[in-house]
């Protein structure tokens, strides 16, 4: 990036030049490609007034040139609020060419989507199948492995082939259903 400095009736002292070319540099965080920034301070008088204009004419490449023109009456705080505004400008530019609010937003919706008609696809395939492994077992077999064991309830079939629930109640006792 090629940076140039320059002072209108004013004379820009080491110490303001190296505060500006600080305050360019901080623009290339942006990933923009800056092709040349210029700085110009001119010193003003509005009657018995006086003060200090900043203005930076930053060139970007493929986009518009930015500029931003700021007055005040202290040199440092009119680079300073120049180059927040040149610096909102710049994120306002990479905001719109990154766009990473919506970055991947499509897939995701036709991901979903797939996702929903491979659910649907098999809701209409669900077929009931009893399990050979569930041996029909006595309430007192259970009652013993729940006591050993840490769970607090146990589901089984009974000999009579009905689905029992034998649970661990509050106060220490046990429920069946």
């Amino acid at each position: 990036m090629n940076i140039s400095l320059t002072g209108r009736a004013i004379e820009l002292t080491d110490p303001i030049k190296e505060y500006l070319q600080n305050a360019i540099g901080s623009l290339s965080k942006f990933n923009l490609d800056i092709i040349s920034a210029q700085a110009v301070c001119a010193k003003r008088s509005i009657g018995k007034k006086q003060g200090v204009s900043v203005e930076f004419t930053i060139n970007l490449a493929g986009k518009n040139t930015v500029v931003i023109k700021q007055s005040d009456d202290d040199m440092y705080a009119a680079i300073d609020i120049a180059i927040e505004r040149a610096q909102k400008a710049l994120r306002r530019m990479h905001d719109k060419i990154s766009d990473h609010h919506h970055e991947g937003m499509n897939s995701a919706k036709t991901e979903s989507a797939d996702v929903k008609a491979a659910a649907e696809a098999l809701e209409d395939d669900v077929i009931p199948v009893e399990l050979d492994s569930y041996k029909p077992r006595e309430v007192a077999d259970v009652l013993e492995e729940l006591k050993a064991g840490e769970k607090q309830f146990e589901i089984f079939l009974d000999n009579d082939g009905k689905t029992r629930v034998l649970y661990k109640r509050n106060d220490g006792r046990y429920g069946l259903y």
